[in-house]
C-alpha cells in the first residue's frame, strides 16, 4: 500500500452520525445557591438502562447533557461532601434547562457508587476514569488504554503525561510499579486488567510533608485493577517468528493481593523491540528526593561513559535484545512493608552510520574543514540493577525508609571508522580507525529518610544519600595516520597508530539534611534547613602505544597523566516562610553556605573556599480549582566535579584531546520559570503552557584549538553570560463526543560562549565565540475514539533547527488507524513520512515508515494470533543533525529492514 492511498483511506475512513437529540442544560448549586464546581452529572436511561450521557460542571456550576428526544432519564448527580440526588426527566423535541440543588451530607467517594460508574469523575484533587468507556477493543496495554484519556498523552519516549506535566509515579492497587516507574508499567501492563485510572494530583509519598512543601505540580497515577485480577497471576506469554530467524519472546506475568504484588517481565527478540533503553536506565536509578538540588547548589558527579549508549531502535541496523525484570512489594505487617527489583539486560546493537562535519572559523559561519565520516559499530551491553527498600509506618505521625541499590554493567564497543577531511584550501588527509571501548563501573546508592510530626506545630525530617562510584573506562583508537602529529607523542615508525588510555574514577558522596517545620497557623509556616554536602573523587588515568614489537611507549610526562584527588564540601542553612492569602501562595527563602573545595594533583594542592547567599522563591495563584499560574526562581552555585580539574590531557575521541583546569571556579545561574496550566472537564479541554529562561554568569566553559579536525580542548571560567530560553504550550480538546485533538510547539533558544584559538603568522590568537541556536517543534492532530467504527489520527509536525550556518527542517505526516472488526479483528496500522532538508538547498531526503499487525481473539478466548510487518516499506535509513559552539553535523543512519512476524498470544 502506497503512502498516498494509506492516507487517503485513513482521511475518508471517519464519519459522523446523526440523530435526534435535545439538550439538558443547567447549573448545580449547593443550598445558599453557590455554584459546585466539578460535581458529577450523569443521564441513565430508563428503558435501556444504559448512561446515554455525562458531564463535570465548570466553575460556575454549569453542565450540559446530549439527550435522546422523547425518552425518559434518571439525572444522578454527586459532589463530595453533598448527598447525592437523582432526578427523572422526561425530553420531548426542545431543549431543558435545570437548576439542581444538592444537600450537604458528607458521603464518601467510595460510599457514591455512582461516582464509580460515570466515564470521567472528579473527587477532590483526584480524577477518575472509567477505563472500559474509553476502550474500542484494539487494546493490548495500559498505554493503549491512557492515550484515549481526556488530559491524558504517552510522550514519544513511552512516558505519560497529564496536562503537559510528567507522571512522577505509577501505582497499581496502590503499590509502587518498579519504584514507580511510568514507561515500563505503560508498556507491560494489560488494558484488560485495567478497571479505573485514577489521576493523583498534588501527590505526595511522605503524608506528612503534604502542605508543608511545593508539591502542586507533582503527579501520580494509580491502576485499580479489574476484580479477579487482584487476588490470582494474570498476564499474558507471547511468541513470534519470522523468516531470516527472526523471534520476539515476551512472557509477561503479574499477581496482586491486598499484603502482596509481584510483576514478573522478560523479553528476547532480533526484530529491533527495546523493552529497556539508557532512558530508562537512568529514569528507574534516578528516583530519589534529590535533596541537595533544593539547597541551591548545582553539584551533578558525571557519568565517565566514554559515549556509549543502547541505540534507539529506529538508530539501529540490528538489534539483539535479552530482558528480564522482576519487582516484588510484600506488606509484612500493618506498619511495615518491604519491596525490591532485580533488572538484567543484554543488548547487541550494530550501527552504521554515515555523517558531515563542517567546522567553523572563528565568528563566522565560514566553514574551514569539512570531514565525511562512515562509522560502523558493534555494541555489546550487560546491565544489572538491584535494589532494596523498605518502609516503616508505626502510626500517621512517624515514617522511616530505607533504600539501597546496587547498579553494574558490563558495555564494550567496536568502532570501524573512515573520514575523510578537506581543508578549505583544498587539501585533504584520509584515516582509518579501529577503536576499542570497554567500561565494567560499578554504582552504590543508599538512602535513608525519616520523617515525624511532632505535634500539630512541629514536623521533622531527616533526609540521607550515599553514592558510591567506580568506573574504569578503557579507550583503545588505532589509527592509520598519527593524531595530533603536531605534537609528536607518538612513535612513528610502526605499522599503525595503536593508542590505548587508562582512566579509573572513584567517587564518595554524602548529602544529609534536617528540615524543621513550624506551622504558624493552618495557612503558613517556616521551614529551616541544616544540610551537609561531601563528596571526595580520585582520578587516576595514562596514555600509552602498543607498539609493533609487543612493547609499550608510556607517555611519561605530566601533560598526558593524571593523579587527582578531589574534595567538595557545602554546609548550609536555610529558611523559608510559606503562607497562603486569598487565591495566592508564596514560599520565599533564602538558603546561606559555605564552601570548601580543593584539589591535590602535581605535588601540591588548590584551595577554595568561600561563602555565598543564594536566594528563591515560589510563587502560586490558584485562578481557579482547574486552572493556576506558578512561578518559580532560583539562584544556584553551578560545580564541576573532578573530570572539570584534571590537568593532564585526556583522549574523548580519537580526534579530541580534553583537558580541566585546577584554578577553576563555580559559576552562578540564575533560573524563571512560569507555568500554566488549565483543565475543564466541561468540555474536556486541557491547555497547559511553561517557559523557563537561564542565565549563567562567570561559567565553565572550552578553549579550543582546531587543526583540522583535530582540537585540544581546556575548561576555563569566562567573564561573559549564557542564556536560554524553553518554551512549551500544548492544547487538547475532546469534542463531539468522538473526537480528540491536540496542539502543540517547543520552542528552544540558546546563547552559549567559548573561547577560540588559532594561528595567524606562527602566532596563537584567542577569540571570543558566540554561537546561537533556535530549534521548533510544532505539531497538531486529530483522532476518533469510536466504539464501533475505526478510529483513525492524522497529524503533522514540523522540526525547524537554526544553526548559525544553515536551517534544517523535518516534516512529518502521519496516521495511525485501529479497528475492531467481525467481532475479534484488530487491524492496527502506523504510519510516519519525513521530508529532511536543508536551507542551503544541499540536503532533501525523504523517506517514510509504515507498521502493520492484524490480530484475532475470540472474546473471552485465551488465545491470540496475530501477524505483524514493521518497516512495511523497506526503508533503508533516516536524517539527523546536531550543533554545537564548533562545528554542526548532518546524519544518516541505516535502519532495520522489514520484518514479518507471526506470534501467538496466550492471556492467563
Amino acid at each position: 500500500m502506497t503512502k498516498k492511498y494509506f492516507l487517503t483511506l485513513c482521511l475518508f475512513i471517519s464519519f459522523f452520525s446523526f440523530s435526534q437529540t435535545v439538550r439538558l442544560e443547567g447549573f448545580v448549586q449547593d443550598s445558599l445557591q453557590k455554584p459546585l464546581e466539578m460535581a458529577n452529572v450523569m443521564a441513565v436511561n430508563q428503558l435501556t438502562k444504559a448512561m446515554d450521557s455525562y458531564a463535570i460542571t465548570n466553575d460556575k456550576g454549569k453542565f450540559q447533557l446530549s439527550l435522546k428526544a422523547n425518552s425518559t432519564y434518571k439525572i444522578k448527580v454527586s459532589y463530595i461532601g453533598y448527598q447525592p440526588l437523582d432526578v427523572s426527566v422526561e425530553t420531548k423535541e426542545d431543549d431543558i434547562q435545570k437548576i439542581l440543588i444538592l444537600k450537604e451530607g458528607g458521603f464518601d467517594l467510595e460510599g457514591v457508587e455512582i461516582v464509580q460508574e460515570m466515564p470521567v469523575s472528579i473527587s477532590g484533587d483526584t480524577i477518575i476514569y472509567n477505563a472500559d468507556s474509553f476502550k474500542t477493543g484494539t487494546e493490548r496495554k495500559l498505554e493503549d488504554v491512557l492515550k484515549r484519556l481526556p488530559g491524558v498523552d504517552v510522550n514519544a519516549d513511552g512516558e505519560i503525561e497529564v496536562e503537559g506535566k510528567k507522571v512522577s509515579q505509577l501505582l497499581v492497587d496502590g503499590k509502587k510499579f518498579f519504584e514507580g516507574d511510568t514507561k515500563l508499567g505503560a508498556k507491560n501492563i494489560p488494558s484488560d486488567a485495567v478497571d479505573k485510572v485514577q489521576v493523583l494530583r498534588n501527590y505526595t509519598e511522605v503524608s506528612q510533608l503534604r502542605g508543608l512543601e511545593n508539591n502542586n505540580d507533582d503527579i501520580a497515577i494509580n491502576i485499580k485493577l479489574k476484580k479477579g485480577k487482584n487476588k490470582f497471576w494474570f498476564g499474558d506469554i507471547s511468541a513470534g517468528v519470522g523468516p531470516d530467524e527472526r523471534y520476539i519472546i515476551n512472557p509477561k506475568l503479574f499477581y496482586y493481593s491486598p499484603n502482596t504484588s509481584i510483576n514478573v517481565l522478560s523479553n528476547f527478540n532480533n526484530i529491533g523491540d527495546v523493552p529497556f533503553s539508557l532512558r530508562d536506565y537512568f529514569r528507574l536509578t534516578g528516583g530519589s528526593r534529590n535533596t541537595i538540588s533544593r539547597s541551591g547548589t548545582n553539584f551533578n558527579v558525571s557519568s565517565n561513559d566514554l559515549g556509549i549508549s543502547t541505540q534507539r531502535n529506529n538508530r539501529a541496523a540490528e538489534i539483539d535484545t535479552k530482558f528480564g525484570a522482576a519487582n516484588v512489594t510484600q506488606q509484612i505487617s500493618k506498619t511495615w512493608n518491604v519491596s525490591g527489583f532485580a533488572v538484567f539486560t543484554s543488548d547487541k546493537t550494530l550501527t552504521n552510520t554515515q555523517s558531515r562535519f563542517e567546522y567553523f572559523l572563528p565568528n563566522s559561519t565560514q566553514v574551514a574543514t569539512q570531514e565525511n565520516r562512515s562509522d560502523i559499530s558493534n555494541l555489546t551491553n550487560n546491565l544489572s540493577i538491584i535494589k532494596f527498600g523498605s518502609k516503616f509506618k508505626p502510626n500517621s505521625n512517624f515514617q522511616f525508609d530505607y533504600d539501597v541499590s546496587l547498579k553494574r554493567s558490563n558495555q564494550e564497543e567496536a568502532n570501524l571508522l573512515e573520514t575523510n577531511e578537506t581543508s578549505f584550501d583544498g587539501s585533504q588527509n584520509l584515516n582509518s580507525i579501529n577503536s576499542f571501548k570497554k567500561q565494567d563501573p560499578l554504582t552504590l546508592n543508599q538512602s535513608v529518610n525519616m520523617f515525624w510530626t511532632q505535634d500539630e506545630k512541629n514536623t521533622w525530617a531527616l533526609e540521607m544519600q550515599h553514592l558510591y562510584q567506580d568506573e574504569d573506562p578503557l579507550y583503545n583508537p588505532n589509527l592509520l595516520n598519527e593524531p595530533f602529529e603536531e605534537l609528536g607523542l607518538f612513535d612513528v615508525n610502526q605499522s599503525s597508530f595503536n593508542i590505548n588510555q587508562t582512566r579509573f574514577v572513584k567517587t564518595n558522596k554524602l548529602d544529609a539534611k534536617i528540615d524543621y517545620y513550624y506551622s504558624l497557623t493552618s495557612k503558613s509556616n517556616i521551614n529551616i534547613t541544616i544540610g551537609n554536602t561531601n563528596s571526595n573523587q580520585s582520578y587516576n588515568s595514562g596514555i600509552f602505544q602498543a607498539l609493533d614489537d609487543g612493547t609499550n611507549f608510556v607517555l611519561e610526562s605530566d601533560d598526558y597523566k593524571n593523579d587527582v584527588r578531589y574534595s567538595f564540601n557545602d554546609a548550609y542553612l536555610g529558611v523559608h516562610y510559606k503562607f497562603i492569602t486569598g487565591k495566592f501562595t508564596f514560599n520565599p527563602g533564602v538558603s546561606f553556605h559555605l564552601y570548601n573545595t580543593y584539589n591535590d594533583q602535581l605535588n601540591s594542592r588548590v584551595r577554595d573556599d568561600f561563602s555565598r547567599i543564594l536566594p528563591d522563591v515560589f510563587a502560586q495563584y490558584q485562578i481557579k480549582k482547574s486552572e493556576s499560574l506558578t512561578y518559580n526562581y532560583r539562584m544556584s552555585n553551578v560545580f564541576s566535579d573532578i573530570n572539570s580539574f584534571v590537568q593532564g590531557l585526556t583522549f574523548s575521541n580519537f580526534n579530541s584531546f580534553n583537558r580541566g583546569n585546577r584554578l577553576l571556579e563555580n559559576a552562578l545561574q540564575q533560573t524563571h520559570s512560569l507555568r500554566y496550566f488549565k483543565y475543564n472537564l466541561f468540555n474536556y479541554t486541557t491547555i497547559f503552557g511553561n517557559l523557563i529562561y537561564s542565565k549563567t554568569t562567570d561559567p565553565i566553559v572550552n578553549r579550543a584549538f582546531f587543526n583540522g579536525i583535530y582540537q585540544l580542548n581546556e575548561r576555563v571560567n569566562l567573564d561573559v553570560e549564557n542564556e536560554s530560553i524553553n518554551g512549551t504550550i500544548g492544547y487538547q480538546r475532546t469534542f463531539l463526543k468522538y473526537y480528540k485533538a491536540n496542539v502543540g510547539a517547543n520552542l528552544n533558544w540558546s546563547k552559549f560562549n567559548t573561547l577560540r584559538v588559532f594561528e595567524v603568522n606562527t602566532i596563537q590568537v584567542e577569540r571570543l565565540q558566540t554561537t546561537e541556536s533556535f530549534s521548533q517543534i510544532y505539531r497538531a492532530s486529530l483522532g476518533t475514539q469510536f466504539k464501533q467504527w475505526p478510529n483513525i489520527e492524522v497529524g503533522y509536525s514540523i522540526t525547524l533547527n537554526d544553526y548559525e550556518s544553515a536551517t534544517f527542517k523535518t516534516q512529518q505526516p502521519f496516521a495511525r488507524l485501529d479497528y475492531f472488526f467481525l467481532d475479534g479483528f484488530s487491524f492496527n496500522a502506523e504510519y510516519d513520512y519525513y521530508n529532511y532538508s536543508n536551507s542551503n538547498g544541499t540536503i532533501n531526503n525523504e523517506y517514510d515508515f509504515l507498521n502493520t499487525s492484524l490480530s484475532y481473539r475470540k472474546k473471552d478466548a485465551k488465545m491470540e494470533y496475530r501477524v505483524g510487518v514493521t518497516n512495511l516499506l523497506d526503508t533503508k535509513s533516516l536524517n539527523d543533525d546536531s550543533f554545537n559552539q564548533t562545528f554542526f553535523s548532518t546524519s544518516q543512519y541505516v535502519v532495520q529492514p522489514r520484518y514479518l512476524i507471526f506470534t501467538l498470544r496466550y492471556n492467563l
